[in-house]
């Protein structure tokens, strides 16, 4: 399918991928689509691979989106859920992924609550990793749907305005974002309550817009996070209301800008708290878009890490 190859041997984050890394993928994943979009799915890219999908915290949407990207390619499929498992009688990450290993998995997807716990298996295990997600850290796969539905709204990302909005602390899309949006050109700010914005995006030339409606104004695409309430243990803001009146997209809002801008949002969505229902259903959002892309960018990354495999 192609002669290129990624530079790197595990997708472990953003950060360690370059620009030329996420065109490829990009470019991979425009041909999926065309494939996912036909009457018979699947392709046989993958039939003598066999990948786990390890998830140490729950998830629905990028568990199911990874499988069925899996699929696609034909590639036989081992799930494992940490919370019916040994891992609650005291099983170690490497025991864990070593007795996977033996039963001859080549890839594992992994989501884990630690940051570096991707980095720490690559050192120690021979299958090729994917990051789905390291505690707060990054979700390089939803960066990178992210960014690729972005590309085909509004093509060249180099120079367009991104703000990123809500609970930038405590969610691994926004970091993952930043790098990738960075890498391609785009400018990027945040936009949230201070108390959920972290102190070191400055050092990575992020700047801090207060007021929603000077966000929305400045932007091509806001970028909509979800209020993570579970990852909370302290109040960060006073209320529910209040951080919808602050900080919330409504249709009032979106009709005072002079041009119309795209509004995204990585899900599941709080309906009414970040983002109204007329905004999550207009034209204006993509949110179903980065589903469907988000099965055809992670074929893209399955496909390409797989041909390392026998390398």
């Amino acid at each position: 399918m192609q002669t290129k190859e990624l530079s790197v041997d595990h997708l472990l984050g953003i950060e360690h991928i370059t620009k030329d890394d996420i065109q490829l993928i990009f470019e991979v994943a425009d041909s999926f689509k065309r494939i996912i979009n036909r009457p018979i799915k699947k392709v046989p890219s993958l039939r003598d691979i066999t990948i786990a999908n390890l998830f140490f915290e729950n998830s629905t949407r990028t568990k199911l989106s990874f499988e069925l990207a899996e699929k696609r390619l034909s590639a036989d499929v081992v799930n494992f859920s940490a919370s019916n498992s040994s891992v609650k009688k005291g099983e170690t990450l490497i025991d864990t992924v070593n007795n996977i290993l033996s039963m001859k998995v080549d890839m594992v997807v992994m989501r884990h609550p630690s940051p570096g716990a991707h980095e720490f298996l690559s050192r120690h295990i021979d299958a090729k990793i994917i990051n789905a997600g390291d505690g707060t850290h990054e979700h390089p796969t939803q960066a990178l749907l992210d960014a690729y539905s972005m590309r085909e709204k509004l093509g060249d990302l180099r120079g367009k305005n991104i703000v990123i909005v809500g609970d930038v602390l405590h969610s691994r899309v926004a970091l993952s974002n930043i790098f990738c949006l960075q890498k391609l050109g785009a400018n990027v700010k945040v936009c949230g309550p201070l108390t959920l914005i972290p102190k070191y995006l400055h050092e990575l030339g992020v700047e801090t817009i207060k007021n929603i409606e000077e966000a929305l104004n400045w932007c091509d695409v806001a970028n909509v996070l979800r209020i993570q309430l579970e990852r909370q243990d302290i109040k960060f803001f006073p209320s529910i209301r209040e951080y919808s009146q602050q900080f919330g997209i409504n249709k009032e809002r979106l009709e005072k800008l002079g041009e119309e801008i795209v509004i995204m949002h990585p899900g599941p969505i709080n309906r009414g708290v970040e983002i109204t229902s007329d905004v999550a259903d207009s034209k204006q959002a993509i949110i179903l878009d980065q589903v469907e892309n988000g099965v055809a960018v992670r074929m893209a990354i399955i496909y390409l890490l797989a041909s390392k495999i026998h390398k």
